[in-house]
């Protein structure tokens, strides 16, 4: 059985260019995480145009096997006609995470910064790779993987939906067997740069719901990002339970 909580604020700033869903079928569920990038509301645009692509897809194609690349692809497509019929937004990009979860089997995809974190046993088990610059400069061995957080070319991304792509834009993980007890959160950037993991297990071990947990990491967010013009923050968090 799955439980989940979802929040998603715009920050400091005037629009919120985040965008969240969740989807439960009649034999899997499905919960999806954008951070548009563009402005002015483009950016608005690109992620709700991400993530409706995405969510509308779970309703007719059923096949778990592939799910996730015709997902992604479906979405680049959905993005790109959408800068082809409005001009003005031909510019606009969006991350993408997602996670489907067909009874005890999780599958997840990402391209971006946003993020899936996999915890079993209270630890953080796995979690998706940025697509960034500062990602980049960790893999070269040049800055260690907490000094992304605050990173001056923290925001150079690159990939995205609504770029243009090459091999390999997007990243699918192998099916991942659930045990009792794990979770997941997604989240953007505006969330995980304000918050450590060791925080994050540290409020999961404290919390007894999704709720809980999700309210948790919030205020250390919030507490965190004051005073430093706070970017849109957003997340869902999920437990697993036989």
């Amino acid at each position: 059985m799955l439980t989940y909580a979802m929040k998603s604020k715009p920050g400091d700033r005037e629009y919120n260019e985040d965008y969240i869903q969740m989807r439960e079928g009649a034999n899997s569920s499905l919960y999806v995480l954008a951070d548009g990038l563009g402005g002015c509301g483009h950016g608005e645009l690109a992620s709700f145009t991400a993530v409706q692509s995405v969510i509308a897809r779970h309703r007719w194609d059923t096949e778990a096997d592939g799910f996730l690349g015709r997902a992604m692809e479906g979405a680049q497509s959905a993005v790109t006609t959408r800068q082809e019929q409005q001009p003005e937004a031909k510019n606009m990009s969006t991350t993408l995470v997602v996670l489907r979860v067909d009874g005890d089997i999780a599958r997840w995809a990402h391209i971006g910064d946003s993020r899936l974190y996999h915890f079993s046993k209270g630890k953080v088990k796995s979690q998706t790779i940025d697509h960034s610059v500062p990602q980049m400069l960790v893999r070269m061995g040049e800055i260690t993987p907490d000094e992304i957080r605050h990173h001056p070319d923290r925001n150079r991304l690159l990939k995205t939906v609504g770029r243009p792509w090459g091999d390999s834009s997007y990243e699918v993980s192998e099916e991942t067997i659930l045990q009792d007890g794990d979770a997941f959160l997604l989240c953007s950037d505006g969330f995980w740069e304000y918050i450590t993991e060791e925080q994050m297990c540290r409020c999961l071990k404290n919390a007894k719901e999704p709720s809980d947990w999700l309210a948790a990491m919030t205020e250390i967010v919030e507490k965190n990002g004051v005073g430093s013009d706070m970017d849109n923050y957003s997340a869902i968090c999920l437990y697993y339970h036989f």
